[in-house]
């Protein structure tokens, strides 16, 4: 996902971005409200990103497979809201 933020700022704040995309964040930029650029990392494209998040997802539900279910026991509807 990326962050959005004017032109106006980009051009303001471009060391910041530069350093934060060599930390691996992108940024869309925008001219009146419209998207026209975007800013990322070299050579990580939009595939590359979502390869990445879905890589991550599957290694998250691997890992939540694995682990036991936890019996929590059973609360009435009050107590759950209770304040």
């Amino acid at each position: 996902m990326s962050e959005v933020i004017s032109a106006a700022d980009a051009n303001r704040q471009f060391s910041r971005i530069l350093r934060a995309v060599e930390a691996g964040a992108r940024f869309t930029i925008t001219s009146h409200g419209r998207p026209v650029a975007q800013i990322g990392p070299v050579g990580e494209t939009e595939a590359d990103i979502q390869a990445r998040r879905s890589a991550a997802l599957t290694r998250l539900l691997d890992r939540l497979e694995q682990r036991p279910a936890l019996n929590a026991g059973k609360w009435t509807r009050d107590e759950l809201y209770e304040r």
